[in-house]
């Protein structure tokens, strides 16, 4: 199978500092928020949104790592905050793509445990491939593919980031 690069690496650079302004946007009014990714490219991704944000703004940002087992989703969730880090806070949500929504959803739930400020999610690849009523409040892209195809996003260690489809 070929590789369809479908984002660049200038193109995912500047859909981070897009996603950190609209996240500084929605969270001006806050002291701290927790940008919490979902392991492994989601993480990546998070940190990267933390980054900028701090580049950005004023907001103290935490960093959590959200650890999901993407075959049984129902198994427990392990974050490397704690609930009491996060408690009362803003929280957005990360992940790299968002394909049938089982994954964002049931880490969505895992974080409505607790009570939040604000709450919101964020993706850079939006699939429209849905099983559950799940959606991103912040997107790079929104792509109608095929179930068949493969979207899948890489973040190289010497900065050449890159997504193609599959």
């Amino acid at each position: 199978m070929s590789k369809n690069i479908i984002l660049s690496n200038q193109e995912i650079e500047h859909t981070i500092k897009r996603i950190a302004y609209q996240i500084y946007e929605t969270f001006v009014d806050e002291e701290e928020i927790v940008i919490a990714g979902i392991a492994s490219n989601g993480f990546t991704f998070a940190k990267k949104i933390e980054d900028a944000l701090n580049k950005i703004s004023t907001l103290k940002v935490s960093l959590c790592e959200v650890q999901i087992n993407k075959q049984n989703p129902e198994l427990p969730i392990n974050t490397s905050l704690t609930k009491e880090e996060y408690t009362n806070k803003g929280l957005v949500l990360v992940d790299d793509v968002l394909n049938s929504g089982t994954t964002l959803i049931y880490a969505v739930r895992h974080f409505l445990d607790v009570p939040l400020k604000k709450f919101k999610t964020a993706v850079l690849v939006d699939r429209n491939h849905k099983k559950y009523p799940v959606k991103a409040d912040f997107k790079g892209i929104s792509l109608s593919t095929s179930s068949l195809e493969h979207v899948q996003v890489v973040f190289d260690e010497n900065g050449d980031n890159y997504a193609y489809l599959s």
